[in-house]
């Protein structure tokens, strides 16, 4: 498997894994609108997106992350926002060699970390990052507010 970051001659591919994500989160189908998502990420260079490419060089999977700060910390610090990969190339790992990309990630960009939020039923993930290294905070509050 190899991991790299995606490129705009990747969104086709990209596309539909997204979607497929968005889908597994209960939202209406739409590629055209991924597709138009994923390409301002990519251009406007305001998220980070890696994908795992298999050995005919189909896109199997993909990780995105955004940059935030921390005040207290003075450091940049990485929202870990999607994580996906495809149905078929599941339990094989593919997922902690994403995540491995973002914590690369982490590093390079001089950042004091990263951050996720996931569904309490998603059972696969809240099983798969304790064993990447993250470390569930109980001790804090998290608030939501949306624009209706």
């Amino acid at each position: 498997m190899k991991y790299r970051k995606a490129e705009i001659k990747d969104l086709d591919n990209l596309s539909v894994l997204f979607d497929n994500y968005r889908v597994f989160y209960s939202k209406e189908t739409d590629i055209e609108s991924a597709q138009n998502f994923l390409k301002d990420r990519i251009s406007k260079n305001d998220s980070e997106i890696f994908v795992a490419e298999n050995t005919e060089h189909q896109l199997v999977g993909f990780v995105q992350l955004y940059p935030l700060f921390s005040s207290v910390r003075m450091k940049k610090l990485w929202l870990l926002n999607d994580l996906f990969v495809n149905y078929d190339y599941r339990k094989k790992g593919i997922s902690l060699g994403l995540i491995d990309k973002a914590k690369e990630l982490v590093e390079k960009s001089g950042a004091c970390g990263m951050y996720l939020e996931t569904e309490k039923s998603n059972l696969v993930g809240n099983n798969l990052y304790p064993k990447a290294g993250f470390e569930l905070n109980n001790d804090s509050n998290f608030y939501e507010w949306y624009l209706k």
